[in-house]
């Protein structure tokens, strides 16, 4: 795995074969990176990223130069291998949480510019993730869920429902809140 662009372009992360979290592939990062470019200043979004697994995405924002990304992953393992990455590459600007998703949203009092899930791709609650974002409110004006899923979820009839991509198997979907 490696981070894709800006201050830490081109560094490896070293995953071991066993991690049992699916990292989103370097393609599907690149061609995601490249659709927000178009849409945020990374310098001032201000990102949560739930189930992190490796961190791959957190690294990225932090490497583009969002101030602040707050990440959170249930798996204490993952958790450590996050945390050990930070440290070696010197983040300071990625706060990890040890924490379930789903109860980090309910409890959740900050707003993000963008929030960020890849649940696993199994995970039989995925299908409610933009509600919940919604309803908790984690989302400041103008703000962005992006959702990346498995093939098997057509989120077009959700209100606040904005587009599809697809980059290989991988699909993100994106979410809005609307201008107040």
């Amino acid at each position: 795995m490696r981070i894709i662009s800006g201050q830490y372009k081109g560094r490896h992360i070293r995953v071991h074969k066993n991690f049992s979290a699916r990292p989103t592939t370097d393609f599907a990062r690149e061609n995601l990176f490249n659709f927000l470019n178009n849409y945020f200043d990374f310098k001032e979004t201000i990102v949560l990223d739930l189930f992190s697994g490796t961190g791959s995405m957190s690294y990225e924002f932090a490497s583009r130069g969002c101030p602040l990304t707050e990440l959170v992953e249930i798996n204490p393992r993952s958790c450590s291998f996050i945390k050990k990455t930070i440290h070696e590459l010197q983040i300071t600007t990625i706060i990890p949480h040890l924490a379930d998703a789903y109860k980090y949203i309910i409890h959740c009092r900050n707003q993000y510019d963008l929030v960020f899930a890849d649940p696993p791709y199994t995970d039989e609650k995925t299908g409610e993730l933009p509600f919940l974002v919604m309803k908790h409110e984690l989302l400041r004006t103008k703000g962005w869920f992006v959702l990346e899923h498995s093939g098997r979820y057509d989120f077009s009839g959700d209100m606040n429902f904005r587009e599809k991509r697809k980059y290989g198997s991988v699909n993100f979907s994106v979410f809005c809140k609307p201008s107040d």
